[in-house]
């Protein structure tokens, strides 16, 4: 329809589908073409999320610590603009990269600050993701805190599980099972890999079922 706008608006979604396959080449190539329509279309903000995704998939890749400061750049940027509708996506990228990194403490306030955005603003959408993460860093402070992380876990869970969000809910599995096996809950980790794979598609085989499948087999 020769629309700019709503070409971008389509690309940086077909991004997100991308990233939630796993599929990491998919994601820059249309990344790729979305900064470039928005660099000859003089979008600034659009520029910005740009370089947020690519620094979204330096993480994925193992370059977390790029990753970090591209997405932090980016996020000034957008704040400077008044453009936060990918803000939490990008939180919750910077915390998965700051966690590479080792900066535990760091992940620990950004994920509380994060939830404490969503439950004022919205985007509710993303709390069963951000209380899988806020568990992950608790498993990983100085002082692991195994109990409150499993809360958290569960938490994700019977909210996924609420919306019907079948993508969500196997993410948390897959987390909230690597927690029982460490306890020798093998059995019940297993039931729970099987109960969040039922009810995919036939054919499905994003990142996080082949890891699901793949860790049913170790069990």
């Amino acid at each position: 329809m020769d629309h700019p706008i709503t070409l971008c608006i389509a690309l940086i979604w077909a991004v997100s589908v991308d990233l939630w396959g796993g599929d990491l080449d998919g994601a820059e190539a249309n990344i790729d073409r979305f900064v470039a329509h928005a660099t000859s279309r003089s979008m600034g903000p659009y520029l910005a999320v740009g370089r947020g995704v690519k620094g979204e998939i330096a993480i994925r890749r193992g370059d977390a610590a790029d990753g970090v400061e591209t997405i932090r750049a980016c996020l000034r940027e957008l704040h400077d603009s008044g453009y936060e509708l990918l803000t939490t996506t990008f939180n919750i990228a910077l915390v998965q990269g700051l966690l590479a990194l080792g900066e535990i403490e760091q992940s620990a306030r950004l994920i509380d600050d994060a939830i404490r955005l969503v439950e004022q603003s919205g985007d509710h959408l993303y709390m069963p993701e951000l209380l899988r993460m806020k568990a992950r860093v608790l498993l990983l402070l100085p002082e692991p805190k195994a109990e409150q992380a499993e809360a958290c876990f569960m938490q994700s869970l019977d909210l996924s599980r609420r919306k019907g969000a079948k993508a969500w809910d196997l993410r948390a599995a897959i987390d909230l099972a690597k927690l029982l096996v460490e306890r020798s809950h093998h059995q019940d980790a297993k039931r729970l890999l099987q109960s969040a794979l039922d009810g995919f598609a036939e054919g499905s085989d994003t990142a996080d079922i082949k890891t699901a499948k793949g860790f049913l087999l170790t069990l």
